[in-house]
Formats: C-alpha cells, structure tokens, sequence
C-alpha cells in the first residue's frame, strides 16, 4: 500500500519560495507518475507538475512554468516541488499524488481521476 505524506508548505509573501517534500512509502520497482496537485477553496483540483520515475521526464502547468520545478530523490523515496516567484494565485492546498504509469500516460493523462495514491496535503499561502 503506498502511503504519501507532504510537508513544507508555510506562508510567504509574493515573490517568495517554497519547497515541498513528498515522502514516498510502500511504492514497488515499477515506474510511477508521481505528482502535484493543488486546489484552491472554491475551485477544482488542477495538476501543477508531474514526473515520470522512469527517467525523469517532467512535465508542467502553463501557469506555472518557469517557476516551479519538480524532481524525486529516489534513493530516499521523496518526491519534490521547489516553487519560486510565488503569487497569491499560487494560494491553494498541495497534495502529492502517485500512480503505476508509463511515460505515455503520465505525459498525456494528467488528471485527478487517474491518480491512485493520494497525501493529505499541505497548504501554501502567499501575500500580496
């Protein structure tokens, strides 16, 4: 059973930076798509960035290209997301998420409904 669990979220003022960890659990030798979503109170739940286990092969939402960046540790289990220049769109709940993928699907089937294995999640406040 894979378990997730996120931590560093926090409150910032635009402009600011953050990192967010996902530790990993109970994930086998398969490839996963492994990703970050967050949701905002009032709207649905949009994919921020993904990465494909297999070869780090990432992918990323216009919104926020160019700022966020998404890596793993493999040897530690974890799962990353560095976020620069943030604004106070970038205000929401991020959640990890995982799946058994190929790069096919982790590049192309990117929603909610395709995620297997989901964290709690950690908030993230920016302050104009």
């Amino acid at each position: 059973q894979v378990q997730l669990v996120e931590s560093g979220g926090g409150s910032v003022q635009a402009g600011g930076s953050l990192r967010l960890s996902c530790a990993a659990s109970g994930l086998t030798r398969s490839t996963y798509c492994m990703a970050w979503f967050r949701q905002a109170p009032g709207k649905e739940r949009e994919g921020v960035a993904r990465i494909y286990t297999g070869d780090d092969s990432t992918y990323y939402a216009d919104s926020v290209k160019g700022r966020f960046t998404v890596s793993q540790d493999n040897a530690k289990n974890t799962l990353f997301l560095q976020m620069n220049n943030l604004k106070p769109e970038d205000t929401a709940m991020y959640y990890c998420a995982a799946v058994l993928s190929s790069i096919w699907n982790c590049r192309w089937k990117g929603r909610p409904e395709t995620f297997t294995d989901w964290g709690q999640g950690t908030q993230v406040t920016v302050s104009s």
